[in-house]
């Protein structure tokens, strides 16, 4: 059986649309684990004992990433321009400390510092730390000023990649909406057009009712 492939697509005028957070999680759905920079790979041992610092993708453009709600099974995916529309509206946003674990506890004390869309997969400063992802993958490095994190579940491996959280929309049902929003337009144009031939008559409940099952059948004709 061929498993749906969806795309997802950002609502820009929904204040909600877009990542509302970054969750660090043990199992990324993009599969791609972070690496943590810490002061034998930058010396800062005079300032910090650790600059406590994890850097990886948040989002790799057109990859399918399997999802499976009830008995259904499907794969997503994000257009490289959507990949950059979320990383601007995040930012632009102020969500750069929202974040949890597991998508399931809210986290104090972690910040996304930096945030870039990768050019070129070569030149990529991720490259020199051994990554290899795509041009347009969303990378962004998270300040971890939380000891239990850091301890507990960093330095453990516990947590090996970061995952968004965040709403979207379904771009097969993009059209659907289009068609309802236009079939509800054309029924108050039609209802408008029957209230002008009445005029300023007192009309009865059935009459009222009369006039609505006009109006939609103009619309199904």
């Amino acid at each position: 059986m061929e498993i749906d492939v969806i795309e997802l697509l950002i609502d820009e005028q929904n204040e909600f649309g877009g990542i509302q957070a970054v969750s660090v999680v043990e199992h990324p759905a993009i599969e791609e684990d972070f690496i943590a920079l810490n002061s034998q790979e930058v010396k800062l041992a005079e300032v910090d004992k650790e600059k406590r610092i994890l850097m990886g993708p948040a989002l790799i453009p057109n990859k399918n990433i399997y999802r499976r709600s009830k008995d259904h099974e499907y794969y997503i995916f994000f257009s490289e321009d959507t990949v950059r529309k979320a990383s601007e509206l995040f930012l632009t946003r102020g969500n750069q400390s929202n974040s949890t674990l597991e998508h399931q506890v809210e986290l104090n004390g972690l910040t996304v510092v930096e945030s870039w869309i990768i050019e070129d997969s070569k030149m990529d400063k991720s490259a020199s730390y051994g990554l290899s992802l795509p041009k347009g993958t969303w990378m962004i490095s998270m300040k971890v000023n939380n000891d239990e994190v850091w301890n507990d579940y960093v330095k453990t491996g516990r947590v090996k990649g970061f995952s968004i959280e965040g709403y979207f929309a379904d771009a097969l049902e993009r059209p659907k909406e289009q068609v309802e929003a236009s079939e509800s337009l054309e029924a108050l144009s039609a209802m408008e057009e029957f209230l002008n031939a009445v005029g300023d008559a007192d009309l009865s409940a059935l009459e009222l009712c009369a006039g609505i099952e006009w109006a939609i059948s103009k619309v199904k004709k």
